[in-house]
């Protein structure tokens, strides 16, 4: 369990296929107090660590993970959202995030706006029910606010989010462009009531 609060951008280190991928990760974060077996989200997926160094940790990937995640456009280089999972007792400071995620989008334009982002997504006709203005969503590991949503022709959901400079600071964000693939998380409350509407 997360909070979409990232507390460290990562780059992959390197990455190799051999059954599953292994994907090592270059991190800020102390090692020492990471456990193999531990769960982290990158860039929104959740992933558990194989392997680890002074500076690094390692995942891997199944095939299953690579065709419904951004993952299988990763390569050396690639900056990485890192959050460790939440421990009882501390801030939830975004919303509830899985860290399983539910499709992949498309970012369709970024504009300024004085300081801040505006960025414009493009989401799959089966979250179009998931996503709702002043809803939180999850984009690359990251609890966002959608400013507003709309349906386009084929009933697929288009919805921009602002993301405020201390938030590019903290994230990707700040090199996202035009026609990057996003990992999309739905908020699991918007999931549920959903659910029990199909009931009423």
């Amino acid at each position: 369990m997360f909070t979409g609060i990232i507390t460290d951008v990562g780059s992959v280190r390197s990455i190799r296929a051999s059954g599953d991928t292994r994907i090592v990760l270059n991190t800020a974060f102390d090692t020492d107090t990471i456990d193999i077996g531990a769960s982290i989200a990158c860039s929104g997926v959740c992933l558990t660590v194989v392997d680890k160094g002074s500076d690094w940790f390692a995942v891997d990937a199944s095939g299953e993970t690579l065709s419904c995640t951004n993952l299988g456009d990763w390569a050396e280089g690639t900056r990485v959202n890192l959050e460790r999972a939440l421990k009882v007792g501390e801030e939830l400071g975004g919303h509830i995030v899985t860290g399983h995620v539910d499709s992949i989008g498309e970012v369709l334009s970024v504009t300024y706006s004085g300081d801040s982002v505006i960025l414009q997504f493009l989401a799959p006709k089966n979250l179009s029910r998931y996503i709702a203005e002043k809803g939180s969503v999850t984009i690359n590991g990251v609890s966002l606010t959608v400013n507003d949503v709309a349906d386009d022709v084929q009933k697929q959901t288009i919805f921009n989010i602002n993301v405020i400079p201390h938030t590019q600071e903290k994230t990707t964000f700040s090199h996202m462009q035009v026609g990057d693939k996003v990992n999309l998380e739905i908020d699991i409350l918007a999931r549920y009531v959903s659910r029990m509407n199909e009931f009423n």
